[in-house]
């Protein structure tokens, strides 16, 4: 899955999304912060591989992309929109392929500007990454070259504050940055960073009305964060494999950047920093029981605005949620499984 899993609906429900064999499913609450309903089908009856890419519109819709069969090694990207947790999400509508046809390129990424229009992203067949954007009346705009060397790994997509669209991937030699020079333009190729990448463990978050950061593990299993215009900050070592989860939070007074990760013992990792504040330092502190391998981790906040933690293992299909507790610091209630 890539992207932010874990959503709390316009009703202020959270929902959870998971792929299984061929189908993409959603868990709600049946009530904000009260017990959860078993998981549903979500797009109606159409077979999806099991890939995942999800993004949040200001309007707190979710927008979900996913590949599809259609036809012997061919695949074609298809979307939908879920408006709320407890209603039925709306049926797949195709995207069409980067290439115009072929099998499956990546992993896709998807944003949602301020207009509420879907940005989905995926790495082309041969080099560069592609990307199709809805129109303002429905349907979507012919698919673009955005150009840029082979993309390694998943990219990340992400709307800022501004509700301007960004994408971040990585590349052989280092990162790529697409942004979005006025609202309603295709994103344009911006800065690249020479930096060791692990691809595949992108992350992106809007921490201020005007950037994002981007955080990802370097070579040397540091955990850094990088804003473009300035240098990579490696903020601390990486608890485990994959990519991080990230909020903005407030803790005790101040705006803070709370991480997770599944660490390399097995249990689930939080840091937390004053917002883009990466010279004040963070450490990891551990919680929970030991998880599969598999297992992702998600952040979000509830209806209450309290961090909600949320940790999903396909293979064990287990899904577990924690939550911080009303008093100072990151206290946080005991895991439980939902």
């Amino acid at each position: 899955m890539n992207g932010e899993w874990l959503v709390r609906g316009r009703d202020g429900r959270l929902c959870v999304y998971l792929t299984s064999d061929d189908a993409v499913l959603c868990r709600a609450e049946h009530t904000p912060g009260g017990t959860w309903d078993p998981p549903r089908k979500v797009g109606g009856d159409q077979k999806v591989h099991p890939v995942l890419a999800v993004g949040r519109g200001r309007d707190a819709y979710a927008h979900l992309v996913s590949w599809r069969p259609t036809a012997a090694g061919q695949a074609g990207l298809v979307h939908s929109v879920h408006f709320r947790p407890l209603l039925a999400a709306l049926d797949w509508a195709p995207v069409g392929h980067p290439n115009a046809k072929g099998d499956r390129t990546g992993t896709p990424a998807v944003a949602v500007d301020a207009q509420g229009r879907a940005h989905v992203f995926v790495a082309r067949a041969g080099t560069g990454l592609g990307m199709a954007a809805q129109k303002e009346k429905g349907g979507w705009d012919p698919w673009r070259d955005l150009k840029g060397p082979d993309v390694e790994g998943a990219p990340v997509a992400l709307a800022g504050e501004s509700g301007r669209v960004e994408a971040y991937a990585a590349v052989p030699g280092g990162l790529q940055h697409w942004r979005q020079e006025q609202p309603g333009t295709p994103p344009v190729l911006g800065e690249s960073l020479e930096t060791p990448v692990r691809p595949g463990t992108l992350r992106a978050l809007a921490t201020s009305p005007q950037r994002t950061t981007l955080y990802y593990t370097d070579h040397s299993g540091d955990l850094c964060a990088w804003r473009p215009g300035g240098k990579p900050v490696a903020l601390l070592a990486a608890a485990g494999p994959g990519p991080v989860a990230a909020v903005r939070c407030e803790l005790d007074g101040h705006d803070c950047t709370l991480l997770a990760q599944r660490s390399a013992g097995g249990r689930v990792a939080f840091a937390a920093y004053p917002t883009e504040e990466e010279g004040a330092g963070a450490w990891w502190t551990e919680s929970g029981p030991r998880l599969p391998a598999d297992a992702e981790v998600a952040l979000a906040r509830d209806h209450e605005d309290r961090v909600v933690a949320a940790s999903l293992s396909p293979s064990a299909g287990r899904l577990l949620v924690t939550r911080r507790k009303d008093e100072p610091g990151l206290a946080l209630t005991a895991w439980q499984e939902v």
